[in-house]
């Protein structure tokens, strides 16, 4: 069965007011604090769903040979988005560290801004590094968003909650520092 052409790219966009919603949601309800946990629930489903779909659209894509360099382009920006609006959520509610949310934003808009500034040139694609560093993000994301500490207690949730966003910095810093060197050694190739 045939798909449309624009779809992987339609759910790639979808996912940029996904991390809007998402991040709207869950300032409005950690202004209303713990005695009501609804809006936060509802901002973390919009969350895991808007990353569930990261692999939707390269399934969809790549099933029905319809990859585009749009696609390969806006991919890795859509996720930057909802990822970052989820950093910066959580950094707001004083949830994580603001330290390690601007290291890893630093990194994904640096890589962004490059990834456009050659666009014209060619279309970067993720590496498979950068694609586990975003799998590891959105794990450790989805964890802190869901309020899983009214299951495990407020101590266990914090020390998991560390210990996978340590990770998340380590493999974001280590991912951005995979792309400068393959970038490197692609410029040095190209001449």
């Amino acid at each position: 069965m045939a798909i449309p052409r624009q779809l992987p790219n339609a759910i790639t966009i979808a996912r940029i007011p996904l991390a809007v919603l998402s991040l709207v949601l869950l300032l409005l309800g950690g202004m209303l604090g713990e005695a009501d946990l609804t809006l936060r629930w509802i901002a973390a489903i919009i969350f895991v769903v808007g990353m569930s779909t990261d692999w939707v659209d390269g399934y969809l894509a790549r099933r029905h040979d319809i990859v585009s360099d749009f696609g390969k382009l806006w991919d890795p920006i859509a996720d930057k988005f909802l990822t970052g609006a989820g950093f910066i959520g959580l950094a707001i509610l004083d949830e994580v560290w603001w330290w390690m949310v601007v290291v890893i934003l630093i990194r994904e808009w640096g890589i962004t801004v490059h990834r456009l500034m050659i666009a014209n040139e060619h279309v970067v694609a993720a590496a498979w590094m950068g694609k586990i560093k975003t799998v590891v993000q959105a794990i450790a994301l989805s964890w802190a968003l869901l309020p899983f500490w009214l299951l495990i207690g407020v101590q266990a949730f914090s020390i998991i909650s560390l210990i996978l966003m340590s990770i998340a910095v380590i493999l974001t810093i280590l991912s951005g520092i995979d792309y400068i060197v393959a970038q490197v050694r692609g410029a040095r190739a190209a001449r």
